[in-house]
């Protein structure tokens, strides 16, 4: 699995870097076939102080491309926001693969 985690306007120290992949272990557990992961933080400089801190999201998955985005006034509550979505979806893939292996009806002679 690729991890890349990138800032905008934002340089990511060791401990934001840390923070991330702690969180991200939690979809790669429930779900083992993750190909790459790339992770984007931003400061958007908006009057307004709620909603600057951004993070975004997308993840390759074997045969589905996810994607994810949450704004807050903190960097950390936003990568939670982030990864409860993202840990939502990928959810809904795995059940989506699941279930896609129905046993074939039998025929009546």
């Amino acid at each position: 699995m690729n991890l890349t985690i990138s800032g905008h306007h934002l340089e990511v120290t060791p401990a934001l870097r840390n923070y991330v992949t702690t969180k991200l272990d939690r979809i790669t557990r429930h779900f083992d076939q993750v190909v790459d992961i790339k992770v984007l933080l931003t400061v958007v400089k908006q009057k307004e102080k709620e909603r600057r801190q951004r993070a975004e999201c997308k993840i390759h998955v074997k045969g589905d491309d996810l994607f994810a985005e949450s704004s807050h006034e903190d960097l950390y509550a936003a990568v939670d926001e982030l990864v409860d979505k993202l840990d939502r979806q990928v959810g809904k893939h795995k059940t989506r693969m699941q279930d896609h292996h129905h046993e074939a009806a039998k025929r009546v002679m």
